[in-house]
């Protein structure tokens, strides 16, 4: 399915689940850079919109209605608010009083539980690659395949989110370096991780050299 097919989907399914304001607000909110990041950031990344909620409605600490622009809700848990700022409309004309409000939300929400994602119009429009690597950073672990999720011992969560964190391949050698461990250990779980489909071995010299983390289909996410 193209984006094109599946984002009328999306609107048309979103919109027919919601009435009054919430409806209105999505009809209204969803504009321009909101289907851009779908575009340049999102889809490119997952070719996949589902667990994904456009103008999600949340409130704050005195229970008042705000919208976030996106949730990501993946049946993997966590809770993911995505916003796409503008320059215009979300600094220069905001006064002191709604920018103290704006970090607060942001404050109240990461306290109940809530990821605060930001990214600038600008990005989204010129620079998406960079949107797209910070949010499978963010994303990196619940990313997990279906197929592994269960198998993924906890040491190789943490080598597994090393990996994404780097942004380059992996060695042994940064894994033992950066867990204390020995080197045997450290291919170990390297190896591991990559007979359950999570890294892709890069040969080099007699053996394999370093990792890399492998794209993720989107029909095996979350």
């Amino acid at each position: 399915m193209e984006f094109e097919e599946a984002h009328s989907i999306f609107i048309e399914h979103h919109s027919s689940e919601r009435t009054g304001e919430r409806r209105g607000r999505l009809l209204r909110g969803h504009n321009y850079a909101e289907r851009l990041f779908l575009q340049n950031v999102w889809w490119p990344l997952f070719e996949s919109l589902e667990h994904l909620h456009p103008e999600y409605e949340v409130l704050d600490w005195n229970r008042k209605s705000q919208f976030l622009d996106f949730a990501f809700l993946p049946t993997s848990g966590g809770r993911f608010g995505i916003e796409c700022d503008g320059f215009q409309s979300h600094i220069k004309d905001m006064d002191r009083e709604k920018f103290s409000y704006a970090l607060n939300r942001d404050t109240f929400l990461t306290g109940m539980g809530w990821k605060m994602l930001h990214f600038s119009f600008d990005d989204i429009q010129q620079r998406p690659e960079v949107c797209r690597m910070l949010l499978q950073l963010a994303l990196a672990p619940y990313l997990a395949r279906k197929t592994a999720v269960k198998d993924i011992l906890s040491k190789e969560k943490e080598v597994l989110r090393l990996a994404w964190q780097l942004g380059k391949p992996i060695r042994p050698k940064d894994v033992s370096g950066h867990f204390l461990i020995n080197f045997r250990t450290a291919r170990r779980l390297l190896q591991s991780l990559s007979a359950k489909g999570l890294l892709e071995p890069i040969a080099g010299g007699r053996g394999v050299r370093y990792y890399e983390v492998k794209p993720i289909p989107a029909d095996q996410v979350w």
